[in-house]
């Protein structure tokens, strides 16, 4: 369970967002809308990136603000355009996020080779491409055992052959372990054997439960 209590997002006191009060069950969330209208903002802002008013809070236990440690160990985040420290190689990442997350190294294995990294995870990721960074960015997001993952445009760059193995780990992280899952995207989640996907709609500086 996710809850935003008096959450207000602005830059320059300009209003992006404002959520009275929300309350997201276990699930899968799609979070929709148009550019600019603040989906990469409250993915941060949930993720402990950014700043905000209000009160974000994680299993009616972790307050963002009062938990930050806590709360930060429980939730993982994959941005729409991952920047990883170029001289670092893909395994040297992982093996950071293993560590600071506890996951057990069998864990990182089974997504390494599942998203077909194996071949250049022990290159610098100055070396990857696009679509390379976002398969890295995607297994630093499932490794541990976090009670939410927010993907923010999980399916840009990511080639067709790999969208089911996503899916298939959101499905698996989900029903296996309880996991709350918040994904941002302009495409809409077809296909694979995903769980039943409920709409978030981020508009008019608000969001709201999709219609």
């Amino acid at each position: 369970m996710l809850h935003l209590h008096q959450f207000r997002k602005a830059y320059q006191r300009q209003l992006v967002l404002h959520v009275e009060d929300l309350v997201l069950p276990l699930g899968v969330y799609w979070l929709r809308g148009s550019n600019g209208s603040g989906k990469s903002t409250l993915l941060k802002s949930l993720a402990g990136v950014t700043s905000y008013e209000g009160d974000i809070i994680l299993q009616g236990r972790w307050n963002l603000k009062q938990h930050g440690v806590a709360y930060r160990n429980a939730v993982n985040f994959a941005e729409a355009e991952p920047i990883f420290p170029t001289f670092l190689t893909g395994r040297e990442l992982i093996s950071l996020f293993t560590a600071a997350k506890k996951a057990p190294r069998q864990q990182q294995d089974f997504y390494v080779e599942s998203m077909q990294l194996s071949a250049y995870v022990h290159e610098p990721v100055h070396t990857y491409s696009s679509g390379m960074l976002k398969k890295l960015a995607l297994v630093l997001a499932f490794l541990g055992r976090p009670s939410c993952i927010l993907l923010d445009e999980p399916l840009t760059t990511l080639d067709a052959e790999s969208l089911p193995i996503l899916y298939s780990w959101i499905t698996h992280q989900h029903q296996q372990h309880g996991t709350l899952f918040l994904l941002s995207s302009h495409q809409a989640f077809e296909g694979g054997s995903l769980p039943p996907v409920r709409e978030l709609l981020v508009a008019e500086q608000t969001l709201r439960y999709s219609a």
